[in-house]
């Protein structure tokens, strides 16, 4: 054993541990009172925010991985548990579970609540707009959400489509925004996001269409897919122009 090579393996790793931002497991009210439970990945206190929202059956776990790399764009980060889902990477959903204890409704179109709470608080601890990021039914409900709420700054939808029976989200999103917006989905999936999107006119609009096949919602972003590597790319050009939007 070389003591000195231990002491400065141990200071490396020192140095690295505080370079990682912290994560925090925080709760707050959504519009109905139910507990929302978030994981906060903070940087910078002056660094915009995203706030991640999952697909169908997950939980605030799809983003255990993007979170940490979004942190090292700059990026502070909150995902958020919402109250339609299950599990992901090992992470059970808590406010789905509380949702069911408290005979909550716990559809898809009842977590926009969830989210709308979401994007309030951090709203109102940073004075600041948050940019959001859909999964599947999320990122349906976030670019939905995104023509009326001035708490936005921009959207990162994953995966949108016509997850609901009682509208059409294509007819809800048609006509001008001013938020930069990037859409994405797998290879097949595209050509039905592009008809979802085709009325939605903003200055700043981004549709990627992954080389490869790509696969359904934010998964795209994990490394066990296989070309991630494309869909990052072209996400963190997008995400280049919004560093100095809010």
């Amino acid at each position: 054993m070389n003591p000195m090579r231990n002491t400065i393996s141990l200071f490396i790793l020192m140095i690295t541990s505080l370079s990682l931002p912290a994560q925090e497991k925080i709760s707050f009210p959504s519009r109905d009172g139910l507990p929302v439970t978030a994981d906060w990945y903070k940087t910078d206190e002056r660094a915009p925010v995203i706030i991640l929202f999952h697909q169908a059956g997950f939980s605030r776990g799809e983003y255990s991985e993007t979170a940490k790399k979004l942190n090292t764009y700059g990026f502070s980060c909150l995902a958020v548990d919402l109250r339609s889902g299950a599990e992901a990477n090992g992470v059970k959903n808590e406010t789905a579970a509380k949702a069911k204890e408290q005979n909550k409704p716990a559809d898809y179109l009842a977590s926009e609540q969830d989210m709308i709470a979401a994007i309030d608080y951090v709203f109102q601890l940073r004075k600041k707009k948050v940019i959001i990021f859909g999964s599947s039914y999320s990122a349906s409900l976030a670019l939905k959400l995104m023509k009326d709420n001035r708490k936005i700054a921009a959207v990162i939808a994953f995966s949108p489509g016509e997850y609901f029976d009682t509208m059409s989200i294509r007819k809800l999103i048609s006509g001008n925004t001013d938020k930069p917006v990037f859409v994405t989905s797998s290879k097949e999936e595209a050509p039905a996001v592009s008809v979802l999107i085709e009325n939605l006119h903003s200055l700043s609009k981004v549709q990627f269409v992954p080389q490869r096949d790509g696969t359904h919602g934010s998964k795209a972003l994990w490394q066990s897919n296989p070309n991630n590597r494309e869909y990052w790319m072209n996400l963190k050009l997008f995400l280049d122009t919004l560093q100095g939007l809010q």
